[in-house]
């Protein structure tokens, strides 16, 4: 269970100040790596998502027996991202700084699903 509440509290304590400031860069982004956003709506809805999951991170560090079930959803949003980079790497359509972007999220990915394998699986019910 330490292994899991380290594992979840330090993604979270990661991820936000990494994603929190997307919701000022937008006009920065479009100037550094063109086109500009033309769809605002994903791109906040986006960033939205992402903080969230962070937030969830930091809930299920606080108590992953609770939430163990939720930890294979976080090693699916963190491997969507970085298998979604691969992809656009090899059709050219990402720079390779965005490869280096998505690692972390992959070695959490793998980190998630090891933690959600070492918690007991039957572990007892409150009032049991």
């Amino acid at each position: 269970m330490r292994f899991a509440r380290w594992v979840f509290f330090v993604a979270g304590l990661y991820g936000v100040p990494v994603v929190a400031p997307l919701y000022f860069f937008e006009e920065r982004l479009g100037q550094d790596y063109p086109p500009a956003i033309t769809h605002p709506e994903f791109y906040y809805g986006f960033a939205g998502t992402v903080l969230a999951w962070q937030i969830m991170y930091l809930m299920i560090g606080l108590d992953p027996v609770r939430y163990r079930m939720v930890m294979l959803l976080g090693a699916a949003a963190k491997t969507s991202f970085a298998v979604a980079v691969l992809i656009l790497y090899q059709q050219g359509r990402v720079a390779a700084m965005m490869v280096g972007l998505a690692a972390p999220d992959a070695l959490l990915a793998v980190l998630f699903v090891a933690a959600w394998l070492r918690m007991p699986r039957d572990w007892p019910k409150v009032g049991d």
